[in-house]
């Protein structure tokens, strides 16, 4: 968890999941640029990241060191 390869997967991890999560939001309320709350937008995809990160940190104790994934080894 202290490695750089480590944090640089788990920033790709959740910019994915702020990313899905903005991606939904938006779907669900079916996307307008002229009426998008786009401060709600951005909280929402800012706590998929927080939680995506909170998640990876957890997960380091159960995986490889230097990856945020449960699972050890390569896939």
């Amino acid at each position: 968890m202290f490695t750089k390869k480590f944090w640089k997967a788990a920033a790709e991890r959740a910019a994915k999941s702020a990313a899905q999560a903005l991606l939904g939001l938006w779907a669900l309320d079916g996307f307008n640029v002229l009426n998008a709350d786009f401060k709600l937008g951005g909280g929402v995809a800012a706590g998929a990241a927080v939680l995506s990160l909170l998640t990876s940190v957890v997960s380091a104790a159960g995986g490889d060191p230097d990856s945020p994934s449960l699972v050890a080894g390569e896939l």
